[in-house]
């Protein structure tokens, strides 16, 4: 009897331990993609050059593509995609192209390659066009925050403030 007790209260104690361990923010996710990407490839197949030199979301074509940090980059263009391969660094999209204002938040939402921002040479995404509405609201303390939490999230090992 006195081992059915023990065993009853140390799974309790067990359990009460899980719990405010999680409520405390203890959890952590399992590391993401460096870059996210779907079967049309990175940012949706869209050319990640032309947001700079087009000032607009234009579609990459698979014939004129790269691979770089795992994900197929597609190009509108030959000139784009030898931009592209000489400083992908410049190109790309912050925060792996994951949503920039969920990335503020904490997660890594995917994006709409048409909801965007070019601020100080980087692109940013967003899920939305409606979230890009909110992110644009204060840029220079999502960015701070997303800058914070990056490097977590893409190591699975953020943890919830």
């Amino acid at each position: 009897m006195t081992f059915s007790i023990f065993r009853r209260s140390s799974l309790s104690y067990l359990l009460v331990a899980a719990s405010l361990m999680l409520s405390a923010g203890f959890a952590t996710a399992a590391p993401i993609a460096p870059i996210f990407s779907t079967a049309a490839g990175a940012i949706r197949g869209y050319d990640p050059v032309a947001y700079f030199k087009q000032n607009k979301p234009v579609k990459g074509k698979k014939e004129l593509s790269y691979q770089w940090q795992g994900a197929d980059w597609h190009f509108a263009s030959k000139d784009n995609l030898e931009a592209f391969k000489a400083d992908p660094e410049k190109y790309a999209p912050q925060y792996g192209g994951y949503c920039a204002y969920g990335v503020a938040q904490g997660y890594t939402p995917e994006i709409d390659p048409a909801a965007y921002k070019v601020v100080d040479g980087k692109l940013y995404l967003n899920l939305s066009k409606d979230v890009l509405k909110r992110w644009v609201k204060d840029i220079p303390g999502y960015v701070k925050d997303a800058n914070e939490n990056w490097p977590q999230l893409k190591a699975g090992t953020y943890v919830e403030k």
